[in-house]
């Protein structure tokens, strides 16, 4: 396990920008914490890292937004989905194994589907405003 301090939203960003550079398609994120930990600037930065050039925002209210770039990136919150069953009518198995990088915010509902291979990742708001603790569980930590 990895752990890193950011004290910036730009530093967050600056993180998940780091972090793209290792992943490849069908790679799963797990991203877990609070709201406002930091999971939506973490996956902007993912997206620079694998060639977004597009605005990246959450999902919440669509549950997914597709992102062209050098690798395809599917950025996932689950917050509104309650059950297992609404994650799967959802369609949520088919990004699974996929041809890009799945990254899910409140991924609780759907821990049962993730594969062992699941990068999961914690943020923390940390002692001021702007800092976050994050700790990358997986993929070669």
């Amino acid at each position: 396990m990895k752990s890193y301090l950011t004290e910036s939203p730009a530093e967050t960003r600056e993180c998940g920008r780091e972090f793209a550079h290792g992943l490849k398609a069908g790679d799963v994120l797990a991203l877990c914490g609070e709201m406002g930990a930091g999971k939506t600037c973490f996956v902007q930065g993912l997206a620079q890292g694998l060639g977004v050039n597009e605005l990246v925002s959450s999902p919440t209210y669509l549950i997914l937004h597709e992102y062209d770039g050098e690798l395809p990136l599917y950025h996932m919150d689950l917050y509104r989905l309650k059950s297992p069953a609404e994650v799967l009518a959802f369609g949520f198995e088919e990004y699974l194994s996929g041809d890009g990088v799945l990254a899910i915010e409140w991924p609780d509902t759907a821990f049962s589907f993730l594969p062992e291979s699941t990068c999961r990742i914690s943020f923390e708001c940390g002692a001021d405003e702007n800092k976050r603790i994050i700790r990358i569980d997986g993929l070669g930590c």
